[in-house]
């Protein structure tokens, strides 16, 4: 078992650096450059939130996991605009031969498994992959043109997508979103529809990849932030989901962790080390909740809101592996990058045990005792 952990662990850890691929995109504040693994959490929103004329039943759970894993590959490849000039034919071979690498990490079973994964997605051969690739398509569209004052390098790319890019059927096929995405364009307000409300949502969401954490990514280069964290913690519920306690539905439990940290974009992120008013932290969290996904039509309004307070309750077998998941995440990143948060507060083993053990033990106790001694010997070797 610690060996299979540890190949698990090798592709989680490595997967990190996705945090540090920049893409052509730009936050909706304007602020900077977005980056891989902040798309594909939000690409993964949008595939759990939308509805599409052109899909009738599909697997949106599958559709999620193949957005999860799409973008892996930039790890090695790097990320391509879709209004340079490329030679498709030789960015394809560079991303199988990332695939190849980057899956190889994981113990073999789960190597095929996941890599079968990703070449659906890239072939587009299945209804999931199909709709995951629309959704991948549709986020920096509406991205781009959604700022109350865009970018214009930004909105001449969208108009190119549109008249002769991938997207240049976006107005037949889902002629909704391409009023929607025209509206912004031109500075007008689009028709209130369930698709008005859930865009509006998805927008408010960009917000999350402004809140920094006190965590670092691998390699402690800067602070992680909520959005790179959530698709982590989704990754990590999807490459760990064997180690959960009979009857967790990781399917659940993926879609808790995309959404679980979408009350940070009012509250904030409150580090697991420092010392604050619990109970405040706690109201100001549900009113956040209760704004944000109250943006919703009223039926995903009330499903993501009691989902997000079964996550926050930590009753459920769904919610204690996410939970543990959540608390997981962050000793690995701290023992890729130093220490990270455990040298800025000034930890003990005890501290972390309490503080962080507890909850990992209660969800995934497997999880904790693989990596408790890690924290034990790195923690000696400082004192």
């Amino acid at each position: 078992m610690s060996a299979r952990l540890d190949a698990q662990l090798a592709f989680l850890t490595e997967a990190c650096r996705l945090k540090q691929v920049d893409r052509q995109n730009i936050l909706q504040d304007l602020s900077r450059p977005e980056n891989s693994a902040e798309h594909s959490w939000h690409v993964a929103l949008y595939t759990l939130l939308m509805d599409h004329p052109q899909f009738g039943a599909f697997d949106r759970d599958r559709a999620i996991a193949m957005i999860l894993l799409h973008d892996l590959v930039e790890i090695d490849a790097g990320d391509h605009p879709i209004h340079q000039d490329h030679d498709p034919e030789k960015i394809a071979a560079a991303e199988r031969a990332a695939a190849d690498r980057l899956f190889a990490l994981l113990p073999p079973d789960q190597a095929t498994t996941l890599r079968a994964l990703w070449d659906e997605f890239e072939s587009g051969t299945s209804a999931e992959a199909r709709f995951a690739k629309q959704m991948d398509h549709v986020q920096p569209i509406l991205q781009a043109v959604s700022p109350q004052s865009p970018r214009a390098d930004q909105v001449s790319v969208v108009r190119g997508n549109l008249s002769d890019g991938r997207a240049r059927n976006l107005h037949r096929d889902w002629p909704e979103f391409h009023a929607q995405v025209t509206a912004r364009m031109e500075n007008a307000d689009p028709e209130r529809s369930d698709l008005t409300a859930r865009v509006g949502f998805l927008n408010e969401a960009d917000a999350l990849k402004s809140v920094y954490r006190a965590t670092r990514i691998a390699g402690g280069s800067r602070r992680e932030n909520s959005a790179e964290h959530s698709w982590h913690l989704a990754l990590y519920a999807l490459v760990l989901g064997e180690h959960a306690a009979t009857g967790v539905d990781i399917t659940r439990v993926i879609r808790m962790l995309l959404i679980h940290d979408l009350v940070e974009v009012d509250a904030g992120d409150a580090p697991i080390f420092a010392t604050y008013d619990i109970a405040a932290k706690e109201a100001e969290e549900l009113a956040a909740a209760e704004r944000i996904f109250g943006l919703l039509p009223g039926t995903q309004a009330a499903e993501l809101l009691s989902l997000w307070q079964e996550f926050e309750a930590n009753e459920t077998p769904d919610a204690r592996f996410a939970k543990a998941l959540d608390r997981f995440q962050p000793p690995n990143q701290n023992l890729a990058s130093g220490g990270g948060s455990w040298i800025e507060y000034n930890v003990d083993y005890d501290t972390i045990a309490a503080r962080v053990g507890a909850k990992i033990a209660h969800g995934a106790p497997v999880l904790w005792d693989w990596i408790a001694p890690q924290i034990r010997d790195f923690l000696a070797e400082r004192a």
